[in-house]
């Protein structure tokens, strides 16, 4: 399947994440926001009293002084390709998948053979399914659609989550968990958009790079550089890393 293009966008609202602050949970305690409103839990896991700020201020995250050259991120080999819009490759899964169970229904067998075998080629080009399972990530993560998160998720220990201006967070339980605290604050779906996005496999491993812009109600956390590394297990994309880390553009 020929891909071409570099960017797609999902109309969404910025997510505005201020602050974290955490008692024994050093991952939360790398956030800060000025604002003064709490939301507190008992995480029974941690044994630990977390605490969500969230500000109603439209300031971004302070950036790091250094800048990040987005040229210089672009990896050159034979197994790394731009490509274009991860909604298009979902949209012509499902549309494949609604055609096959027509016809399976219809009892035309033969068309329901050739819809089966152009839907497993696109389900084993690996370039269209890493870019597929990303779309996935981020249809997720627009919505705040937590049982679709966790179901996208590879389940293991060394799965790793690493949200802007935090540090990482290993561990699928906990990596939900960071999940369920980012979004706690903010109203669905969230004005997602994606540029420069650009997908590498080798093997049953992939890596998608893109720039996040996330929006919620007129607050902004300014633009993110995006690594999100998907393994292949049992013939399914899982993401295993998501890492987003801010950039003065």
């Amino acid at each position: 399947m020929a891909l071409h293009g570099s960017s797609f966008c999902y109309k969404v609202n910025f997510i505005d994440l201020r602050n974290f602050k955490g008692q024994h949970c050093p991952w939360i305690n790398s956030l800060s926001s000025p604002s003064p409103k709490p939301n507190i839990f008992l995480s029974e896991r941690h044994h630990c009293l977390k605490k969500l700020h969230v500000g109603g201020g439209t300031q971004p995250l302070a950036l790091p002084a250094r800048l990040l050259s987005l040229r210089a991120c672009k990896v050159r080999s034979e197994d790394s390709e731009e490509v274009a819009s991860g909604e298009s490759i979902v949209l012509d899964e499902q549309t494949l998948i609604r055609e096959l169970q027509a016809a399976i229904e219809e009892e035309n067998y033969t068309q329901a053979a050739k819809i089966r075998d152009s839907l497993k080629v696109l389900q084993e080009d690996s370039k269209a399914s890493v870019l597929a399972a990303n779309s996935r990530f981020y249809t997720a993560f627009r919505k705040g659609d937590l049982a679709a998160m966790q179901s996208l998720w590879q389940k293991a220990d060394n799965v790793c989550c690493v949200h802007p201006g935090a540090s990482g967070v290993l561990g699928y339980d906990d990596v939900m968990e960071s999940w369920e605290l980012v979004w706690m604050n903010y109203d669905f779906p969230l004005d997602i958009e994606l540029k420069n996005v650009r997908v590498h496999f080798r093997g049953d491993v992939g890596y998608v790079t893109c720039v996040e812009f996330v929006r919620t109600k007129g607050r902004s956390w300014g633009a993110q550089f995006v690594t999100n590394v998907f393994e292949k297990i049992d013939g399914q994309w899982f993401i295993s890393v998501h890492h987003a880390s801010p950039v003065d553009l």
